[in-house]
């Protein structure tokens, strides 16, 4: 079973909950901000993946952060701006067993099945 994380107002988010359904593949989506995500889960994610992964430093949450908060960024500093901060992590994020992915590009569409 694929468990989704994301936004459920995400183009992205939505594009792939559509190529999930059409290709009958089951899986469980979780909205960012709607179900709430634990800190453990974010920090379980950061140890795997690290923070420069997980950082979405193209949108308007990532340019919206005091440059105070933007500037010497460590894996803990980003754990707990990702949980205030939900919409500041890529998405969608995939977990799948024991392995989790970020983002949808080809790499990640082989590892879901589609």
């Amino acid at each position: 079973m694929i468990s989704m994380y994301g936004l459920k107002n995400c183009d992205t988010c939505k594009r792939v909950i559509k190529d999930l359904k059409n290709a009958n593949i089951e899986f469980n989506f979780s909205d960012f901000r709607r179900d709430g995500l634990e800190f453990s889960k974010i920090a379980k994610w950061q140890k795997l993946l690290g923070y420069l992964t997980l950082i979405n430093k193209r949108g308007t949450t990532w340019r919206h952060l005091n440059q105070s908060d933007k500037e010497y960024l460590t894996g803990e500093k980003a754990i707990v701006l990702m949980f205030n901060n939900p919409a500041l992590i890529k998405r969608p994020v995939f977990e799948i067993g024991d392995k989790v992915i970020v983002g949808y590009k080809e790499e990640q569409k082989k590892a879901l099945g589609l």
